[in-house]
């Protein structure tokens, strides 16, 4: 019985397994790497196909235009009015507080004025008081008045000593003093502030410096008058000699 030998395909041959065909590959050069075939080059990526593009609207129209630009106007419009009409209504309101600040201005200090007159008739009214008893109501009634000044801002100035000041002050005249001089010698009327405003400057008497009394320097007499030149000379009548 013979056996047969195992067929060997030739080099080159197409029909050659895979196996073969690897061990017939030439091998690389010492100290590089094989070249690695990976899937996505082995078999293209399925790409997934781009999305369209959002399409922009269409710009509005004239008439969208001018219908939305003539409802901005109205708007506007509405908002100015109403702007206008408070204001009006404020200044109505201002002008209103103006007035009744202007009415009633001196309501207070009317009403503080109202003790001082109830006193003066009372002082009038009784008739059989005495000297005493009627100059104790004038000064109760004073110390009233003095107290309404007060408390409405009035303040009384009377600036005796003080030096001259033309903003709070109006002389009348200067006299000579032993003071120093510009200064208030005599308050002939009081002045008076509101609010540190001058209401009414006091009237004032203002020091000066003495004038010291100089003696008349003696004139000295007249020397007496040449003759007149031209006129002939006297000469004294002579007696005649004795026989």
């Amino acid at each position: 019985m013979h056996h047969q030998a195992p067929h060997h395909p030739p080099h080159g041959d197409p029909q050659a397994t895979p196996l073969a065909q690897e061990a017939q590959a030439p091998c690389p050069p010492p100290g590089t790497e094989p070249p690695v075939s990976t899937a996505a080059e082995a078999s293209p990526v399925n790409e997934a196909p781009a999305a369209p593009a959002a399409e922009t609207p269409p710009p509005p129209s004239l008439e969208e235009q001018l219908l939305a630009a003539q409802q901005k106007a109205t708007e506007h419009h509405d908002a100015w009015l109403r702007a206008k009409a408070e204001g009006e209504n404020i200044r109505r309101r201002a002008q209103e507080d103006i007035s009744k600040a202007h009415k009633f201005a001196v309501e207070r200090f009317a009403g503080d004025l109202l003790a001082v007159k109830d006193s003066l008739e009372a002082a009038l009214t009784n008739q059989n008081q005495s000297v005493e008893s009627f100059q104790a109501g004038v000064e109760l009634t004073l110390k009233q008045l003095v107290a309404a000044f007060e408390k409405s801002g009035l303040k009384e100035t009377n600036p005796v000593g003080e030096k001259f000041d033309p903003h709070f002050h109006q002389a009348i005249g200067m006299v000579e003093s032993d003071q120093e001089p510009n200064t208030v010698v005599t308050v002939l009327q009081k002045g008076y502030l509101i609010a540190e405003r001058v209401l009414r400057p006091a009237l004032v008497m203002v020091a000066k410096t003495k004038s010291v009394a100089v003696a008349p320097e003696p004139t000295p007499e007249a020397p007496p008058a040449a003759p007149e030149t031209g006129a002939p000379a006297t000469t004294p009548p002579t007696e005649p000699p004795a026989a």
